[in-house]
């Protein structure tokens, strides 16, 4: 999976035209980086930008954009209704897919530590990147703000964390952290009372409410201060509104979250706090964009609901999350645009080929593509099979004790499958590297060591692909293995077909290790691949002549 962070750096400014357009120019200027959003607000004097891409991409552009808010923005002349602390205010790397929130921690101090020496301003550290807990609210940091920062800056325990302790009056100062990404989402309801959606609010946030005696009296504590009722949720915000574009009033919820308390979990809290009040859930809207992890949770949680396997394949799992939650009711849900990662899923031209045009390109007089891909292939439907077997035995009463396990495994294979089919270009894209490699001038000394090194790297690489698809296949083959012994008897033979053709993907992949390694110079890399390819072929070879043992074993006791 592609490693995508979200950065949603503030700057203060929001009222010159040309200061915004430039610091938006600078985000787009850096390839793999997608600018989102760019939404000014003149009374705040203060824009929030939104852009997505691969961590070191983002971290350059907020770099860039950074440097432009240094060239453009006085500090000492701003004046604006939002807290704020320096030029570019504050600047959170937020995970999206494939990232962990540790490795957002070491690529926001990294950004911070590269603003703070490049621009030679000071920065702070928040949220889960801040270094105590002094540090870890953003507003503890901002107390004082700009008109604050000179003398704060003189306090020991409010040294920067990065870049120098030195007041710059046109910039001030920076507060970099790493957070969890914010879901902007609305339940709508068949009313237009926005009291009674704001009393669902009143239940379901964090926050809750007031807590009341038995005369409705706020009920106050021993530190003098009203005491609150907790809600139902964690890191939920909601309020009850009236939208008069709908005609119905929404709950609207930001959700801080969603793994401690995902969309689906919302939802149908949201419904049952509704139900109690006579009303009734019409669906919900997703505000902006969103990852694709929370939509995949949902439609698992769905199918599962329904006693159905949860390892579906993703676009299926998206449909029953939409439908589900209603998220198509008030406008169109185009996951093509809503979903983040989708800004940066491009399908390779095979993959996107119709299997009759695949074969057709396979048959023609061009090397690529070739046996390396073809063996990717076959692990892919491999495992796409071992999660038909699995997904054909959950909801069966007879295999009940077995639905748990097979439904993970179905999820598994699923998985396997998606990743087998991103090596069918792969395999494509290593051999025209070697190609590309072989074309390097080479006229000069210098241009024959360049051209020499780009060759082994490419051959290299060009194992490592194959390599890497041998190994997914034997993940292929092991999932038929499971399949067959726990699934549906009535599907064993598409269990061993799965076996097969993970053999076929494995044995293909190995053969494609091996040709490439005969023009790498490299021993120890050359002996490491043989006898990993020694060890997966035998596995293979094995785990297969299991699988398909049981399998013919089912037919002969008329199973």
């Amino acid at each position: 999976m592609t490693r995508l962070v979200e950065c949603v750096p503030n700057f203060s400014e929001g009222r010159n035209r040309a200061t915004i357009d430039a610091i938006a120019e600078a985000v787009r200027g850096v390839s793999d980086v997608k600018l989102l959003d760019v939404d000014p607000g003149a009374d705040t004097n203060r824009t929030v930008f939104t852009f997505v891409g691969t961590p070191e991409a983002v971290s350059e552009a907020a770099v860039r954009a950074a440097r432009r808010a240094y060239e453009l923005i006085d500090m000492s002349k701003h004046s604006g209704a939002h807290p704020r602390l320096g030029a570019m205010d504050v600047c959170p790397i937020v995970p999206v897919g494939g990232i962990t929130m540790d490795e957002c921690v070491q690529v926001a101090r990294a950004l911070g530590e590269r603003i703070g020496a490049e621009l030679q301003v000071p920065i702070y550290f928040y949220e889960y990147a801040a270094t105590c807990d002094a540090r870890r609210s953003l507003a503890n940091i901002r107390t004082g703000e700009y008109e604050g920062l000179e003398r704060k800056l003189l306090d020991p325990s409010w040294q920067p964390d990065a870049g120098p302790a030195r007041f710059d009056p046109r910039y001030g100062a920076s507060v970099v952290g790493a957070r969890e990404f914010l879901l902007a989402y609305n339940v709508n309801l068949n009313t237009r009372d926005k009291k009674l959606a704001h009393e669902i609010a009143l239940n379901i946030r964090e926050g809750g409410r007031l807590k009341r005696d038995a005369h409705g009296n706020p009920v106050v504590g021993a530190d003098g201060k009203q005491v609150k009722q907790p809600g139902r949720l964690q890191a939920v915000r909601a309020i009850g509104w009236y939208i008069d574009q709908y005609r119905q009033a929404q709950v609207s919820i930001n959700l801080l979250n969603y793994n401690v308390s995902p969309l689906h979990v919302v939802f149908e809290t949201v419904r049952e706090e509704a139900e109690k009040l006579g009303l009734i859930v019409t669906g919900s809207e997703l505000v902006g964009m969103t990852p694709l992890q929370p939509m995949i949770d949902a439609g698992r949680f769905y199918l599962d609901k329904q006693g159905k396997s949860t390892g579906a394949p993703e676009a299926d799992l998206i449909e029953m999350a939409v439908r589900s939650l209603g998220l198509d009711q008030v406008a169109p849900f185009e996951a093509d645009k809503k979903i983040i990662e989708y800004q940066f899923r491009a399908r390779g031209p095979l993959v996107s080929m119709a299997v009759d045009r695949f074969v057709d390109e396979v048959s023609s007089d061009s090397p690529a593509p070739g046996g390396g891909s073809v063996a990717a292939l076959a692990g892919s439907l491999a495992a796409g099979l071992s999660a038909m077997v699995a997904n054909l035995t959950v909801g069966k009463k007879q295999y009940a004790p077995a639905w748990k396990d097979l439904s993970a495994l179905a999820e598994r294979a699923q998985q396997v499958k998606a990743a087998l089919v991103r090596s069918i270009d792969e395999d494509t894209d290593a051999f025209n590297g070697v190609m590309a490699a072989t074309r390097l001038p080479k006229a000069t000394p210098d241009e024959q060591a360049a051209r020499a090194k780009a060759i082994e790297e490419g051959y290299q690489q060009a194992a490592r692909v194959p390599l890497a698809t041998a190994r997914l296949c034997l993940q292929a083959i092991e999932l038929a293995e499971e399949a067959a012994r726990k699934g549906n008897v009535n599907s064993a033979s598409d269990a061993g077909v799965a076996a097969l053709m993970g053999r076929a993907g494995v044995e293909g992949a190995a053969l494609n290790v091996l040709i490439n390694l005969g023009s790498v110079n490299d021993e120890a890399f050359k002996k490491d691949c043989r006898d990993t390819v020694d060890s997966l072929v035998a596995d293979a070879s094995r785990r297969c002549d299991e699988v398909v043992a049981h399998v013919k074993g089912t037919f002969s006791k008329g199973q």
